[in-house]
């Protein structure tokens, strides 16, 4: 059921954190990937790491900001198996923190524009390659900050509450196409959360919030994106998941 062979995906953001351990859980799953991220050194060391486990990936740089890098990275990932796109992963994203007071235009728009335009600019790329035979997903990246707001990231905080729009608005217009859209909204120990758990008095506020009162590894995370890639979530679409060790509850 939750078997990925013959299948492709793309995922973005894929150079560390959770966008490299989704990227190696497709893998190990079968899939075979295209690893993209900004940074292409980042991108062609997981990428390796797959190859040496095993597994089939290539890797490409992406700025999911610009359509045409989407657009070729899109067709590259399809060109893995049969011409066809089944899994794409909308991951990429930074942040710039700041209070409201203090965060500069520029920032705002930055943010969002990676995060909730990148990800729409990769989904629209990645259609013409989406089978309608039910195999099709398209997997968002949100966050808690999305769904219940947040301190210090205003920008952050809109780009994934728009993201958690983004996703009920494709998943009711390709369900006719039988492609299904979920997000995910993750907490875990990565490069993007280093600023807080580096901080001591925000590490400690964040680890309160968190009912299992600890940060998940990368790889705990991955595993529900094989979840929602696979057969086994073919009747689930428009749905956002936490998978923050109880945080939004």
């Amino acid at each position: 059921m939750f078997d990925l062979t013959g299948r492709s995906a793309l995922v973005t953001g894929a150079g560390s954190g959770i966008g490299a351990a989704v990227a190696r859980a497709f893998a190990t799953a079968g899939a075979a990937v295209l690893v993209t991220d900004v940074n292409g050194d980042g991108a062609t060391a997981v990428a390796a790491s797959i190859v040496e486990a095993g597994g089939i990936a290539k890797s490409a740089v992406l700025d999911v900001r610009d359509g045409d890098q989407a657009k070729a990275a899109a067709e590259q990932a399809a060109s893995l198996t049969d011409g066809a796109l089944h899994i794409v992963v909308n991951n990429a994203g930074a942040i710039a923190p700041n209070m409201v007071p203090n965060l500069s235009v520029d920032d705002f728009r930055r943010i969002v524009d990676i995060h909730l335009n990148g990800s729409f600019v990769v989904s629209q790329a990645a259609l013409p390659f989406l089978p309608e035979d039910g195999t099709a997903r398209i997997i968002n990246v949100t966050s808690a900050a999305g769904l219940t707001g947040t301190i210090g990231q205003a920008n952050y905080g809109a780009a994934k509450a728009g993201i958690i729009g983004l996703t009920k608005s494709l998943a009711k217009e390709l369900a006719r196409k039988q492609i299904t859209v979920n997000a995910i909204a993750p907490l875990a120990a990565t490069p993007m959360t280093e600023n807080i758990r580096s901080n001591e008095k925000l590490a400690a506020k964040t680890l309160a919030r968190i009912p299992l009162g600890r940060w998940a590894y990368p790889e705990e995370i991955a595993a529900t994106f094989v979840f929602f890639a696979s057969d086994g979530a073919s009747y689930i679409t428009g749905q956002v998941l936490p998978v923050d060790g109880g945080t939004v509850i």
